[in-house]
């Protein structure tokens, strides 16, 4: 079975923009911290984490599609192809979230890059001074981060049994957790 290093090196084989990566890696991040939290096996989610949009630069139009191709050559089992693809329900998929990967890793993607995309704006470049508050009051303005999609949160929130501002504070504190690897280490000083 492959690990994350072989994860995140078929990562960067499929996708040459560094924002694609870096939102692998910040996925993989939030999937290994809620595993920890549940007993489940960290590396495992992670990899999910990491490879859930593995397709998606190169392949647009067969997202999830080819993911499931590729990580079939390479060697990864079912039930983590299912739960990449299941990230994607409703949206290029019919594979609905299930098992707690699969509902951690739908609930976690779209409010991972909106996280993000909160620290990016804010002077410190950093997540040390982001709270959930901050990115609550972002997540209701629709014209920031509009790829976002909201609706997908949320019922991703519900999947989990969490509330927005739970699911809110995880997610902060699994990036805040590896904010360097992240990318959202920033200059909290400032």
């Amino acid at each position: 079975m492959p690990n994350k290093e072989d994860a995140l090196d078929l990562l960067k084989e499929y996708n040459d923009n560094p924002a694609l990566v870096q939102h692998g890696i910040q996925v993989g991040a939030c999937m290994a911290h809620f595993a920890q939290k549940s007993g489940e096996d960290a590396q495992r989610w992670e990899i999910a984490g990491i490879l859930h949009d593995l397709d998606y630069e190169k392949y647009p139009d067969r997202h999830c599609h080819k993911a499931a191709e590729i990580m079939r050559e390479r060697g990864y089992d079912e039930e983590l192809i299912r739960a990449m693809m299941s990230h994607a329900w409703g949206i290029c998929t019919d594979v609905e979230p299930t098992s707690p990967m699969e509902k951690t890793l739908y609930a976690v993607d779209e409010l991972s890059g909106l996280v993000n995309a909160c620290v990016l704006v804010r002077p410190s470049k950093s997540i040390e001074d982001l709270g959930v508050k901050s990115v609550k009051k972002k997540f209701k303005q629709k014209s920031f981060a509009a790829g976002v999609n909201r609706d997908v949160v949320l019922k991703g929130a519900e999947m989990l049994g969490l509330t927005l501002d739970e699911l809110i504070a995880e997610v902060i504190e699994a990036m805040k957790a590896r904010a360097e690897e992240c990318g959202v280490k920033g200059n909290p000083e400032e």
